[in-house]
């Protein structure tokens, strides 16, 4: 009776924070919004118009939208110029946005089913599992799905590391969140040291070496024909998260809380990480296994729009594209004319902060102990 007792109290707390927050911050996230959207556009012009070759943002925006039809003013532009916009720079950083935006929402969705703040792909054993399977199909030089065979092995190589994560995390037919991110990151030691174990191994040094470039993670080399995939599968993994926005929020409260509310906490979870991991497999196959992201911008927006998942969502979508575009401008220009892997520069970002939400958490709980 007690438990029921409290588990209804649970309930009715979370229904009336849900309540009070659209009314009392649907300012603060309509101007959020609307902020990111800004930065991302300026963000994404920025990202059209630097580079070896320097592009005035009129005329960036002029070359643009005259590639898709809208003739508001004549060409002044080299073809040259146009080609570097639209075919090199552009499918760039738009892989660069929809990369960042669903690695975040990744994060996002992660760091709620596990209730476990410093929860990501990377954590998880998701993105190793994948780079394992997108790197052996490079090797073994495998093509029988042409030019989809990457994705699908990233994919399967996820499903399959999720898979021994969830089989090693059980016991006594419980999952706790403690258990499942020791097991992914032990899952993700193992997968890492055979992926290094095939670098070391083949005998080819053009496969090696694209290993490497591609195991540090960057955004280039993609083109108009590959961007649609990624492109879907993040808005497919949004859509998703979306409508279980209210499942989300309500296992911030607790599996108890949830159960009583009516959520089918074990379905729900197997359910969600099948289709986590089939966006996170076709991201970490188009841009490789870029850390970080899906750590930091869950915990950076919600300390703008709170924790109600229906606006962290959108928020950390938008936030994780803006942050990578800017990531890949500074990859190709810090060091040019040679290129930073754009993986390298993210860790470097992520590393100190994981340190930082550490040092946090402990502290919060040494208050927590000492009241």
């Amino acid at each position: 009776m007690t438990q029921t007792a409290t588990g209804t109290s649970t309930g009715r707390t979370v229904r009336r924070r849900g309540a009070e927050e659209p009314g009392g911050g649907g300012t603060r996230l309509a101007v959020t919004l609307l902020v990111l959207t800004v930065l991302l556009l300026a963000s994404a012009t920025a990202g059209l118009a630097i580079g070896s070759v320097q592009v005035p943002p009129g005329q960036v925006w002029g070359i643009v939208t005259h590639a898709l039809g809208a003739d508001w003013q004549d060409p002044d532009w080299s073809r040259a110029r146009e080609t570097i916009v639209v075919d090199v720079r552009a499918p760039r950083v738009l892989l660069g946005a929809v990369t960042g935006a669903g690695l975040a929402v990744i994060g996002t969705a992660l760091q709620a089913l596990v209730r476990n703040p410093l929860a990501e792909p990377y954590l998880l054993g998701v993105s190793s599992g994948a780079s394992l399977g997108a790197v052996s199909v490079i090797v073994f030089g495998v093509t029988l799905l042409g030019q989809l065979s990457l994705s699908v092995a990233a994919f399967v190589g996820a499903l399959g590391a999720l898979v021994l994560v969830y089989a090693t995390a059980r016991t006594g037919g419980r999952i706790t969140s403690a258990r499942l991110v020791l097991s992914g990151v032990a899952i993700a030691a193992v997968l890492t040291a055979v992926l290094d174990l095939l670098l070391l191994t083949t005998d080819r040094g053009n496969e090696a070496r694209a290993v490497l470039a591609w195991t540090l993670g960057g955004l280039g080399g993609v083109d108009w024909g590959t961007l649609w995939l990624p492109s879907g599968a993040l808005l497919l993994g949004v859509a998703v998260l979306l409508v279980q926005a209210r499942n989300l929020n309500l296992l911030l409260a607790g599996e108890e809380a949830a159960t009583t509310m009516g959520l089918d906490v074990a379905r729900f979870r197997a359910r969600l990480f099948v289709v986590l991991s089939l966006v996170t497999g076709v991201l970490v196959a188009a841009a490789g296994p870029i850390g970080f992201v899906g750590l930091m911008m869950p915990h950076i927006v919600r300390l703008f729009v709170g924790g109600d998942h229906r606006r962290v969502l959108p928020t950390a979508a938008l936030g994780g594209a803006v942050f990578l575009v800017w990531a890949d401008i500074a990859a190709r220009t810090v060091a040019a004319p040679a290129e930073i892997p754009v993986g390298v520069l993210t860790a470097l970002c992520g590393g100190p902060f994981f340190l930082w939400l550490m040092r946090r958490d402990a502290r919060r709980g040494t208050d927590r102990g000492v009241a």
